[in-house]
């Protein structure tokens, strides 16, 4: 598609990868809204946090998901690397 991200959330329920609502496309929350699947966990290597769309509730800790846990760590973030403008941060939701 061509876009970019900022950090990556993945699905609890299915495994969808989408970016976070700071990225310019917010796929995680709308996949959410798509699907009614609220519980994601970050995709960023060494995160293991999840967040509950349904009660906009952080947690330490949540189900065990299969592998991989993140992204791959020589992919930068934001990323994909060749796919980032210059003027990312303009471009971020606050």
């Amino acid at each position: 598609m061509g876009g970019w991200w900022l950090h990556l959330r993945r699905c609890a329920q299915c495994g969808h990868i989408g970016c976070c609502d700071s990225s310019p496309a917010q796929h995680a929350t709308a996949h959410w809204r798509s699907t009614g699947h609220p519980l994601v966990q970050s995709f960023e290597p060494g995160e293991e946090w999840f967040w509950n769309y349904d009660t906009n509730a952080l947690y330490e800790t949540g189900p065990e998901l299969t592998p991989p846990g993140g992204h791959p760590a020589d992919q930068p973030t934001p990323g994909p690397a060749d796919r980032v403008p210059q003027d990312w941060t303009r471009q971020l939701h606050r």
